[in-house]
């Protein structure tokens, strides 16, 4: 597998930016989405790793806009907890998007358990969650643009093989990117 997460968003990011809200999670994914297309309609988080799940799935309680929440398979697997709770919830306008590369990238490549025997896919599902879909290698634009015609919440697992290119940090104040972002969201 050579397809990696910088390739998967530079596919899907004119899909997404132009027809959702983004909560990208930290490091990398913040970064390589500012990199490729940034907007208002980001935000990027720059700390609280695990949580940008459960920031877009608040958010898909507050708006009618669709929500798309860029997580790793690290960060949800510290906060699985989260699963349940868009199980239970069941918003429509919320895709989670989960990067699984079976590392934690943004501090060296070590090992997840996805690596191992955990399945993310069947955790969401045993979660509540109906609407699952795993790509790998591409694939991922279709399901995701299906995803959006219809209603949530989605659970979408894109398999890449770890790995990140050297990208500079992100040039804004954290101040600034939550009040753009809020400016986008009460429009």
């Amino acid at each position: 597998m050579s397809y990696r997460r910088y390739e998967l968003l530079k596919e899907l990011a004119p899909t997404m930016v132009d027809n959702a809200l983004i909560i990208s999670n930290i490091g990398f994914p913040s970064q390589e989405m500012y990199e490729i297309k940034d907007s208002p309609k980001n935000f990027y988080m720059l700390g609280s790793m695990g949580l940008s799940s459960s920031i877009g799935l608040g958010l898909s309680q507050s708006t009618d806009q669709t929500v798309i929440s860029i997580d790793g398979d690290g960060s949800v697997l510290m906060n699985l907890g989260t699963l349940s709770t868009i199980g239970n919830y069941a918003p429509k306008n919320f895709i989670l998007l989960l990067v699984d590369n079976g590392a934690y990238g943004s501090t060296g490549d070590q090992p997840t358990h996805t690596s191992g025997k955990t399945d993310l896919a069947a955790m969401a599902r045993a979660a509540g969650i109906e609407s699952v879909h795993v790509t790998q290698d591409g694939g991922a634009k279709a399901v995701l643009e299906q995803c959006m015609g219809s209603d949530g919440p989605h659970v979408i697992v894109a398999k890449v093989a770890p790995g990140s290119p050297k990208l500079k940090p992100i040039p804004m104040d954290p101040g600034y990117i939550r009040d753009r972002f809020k400016q986008e969201v009460s429009g």
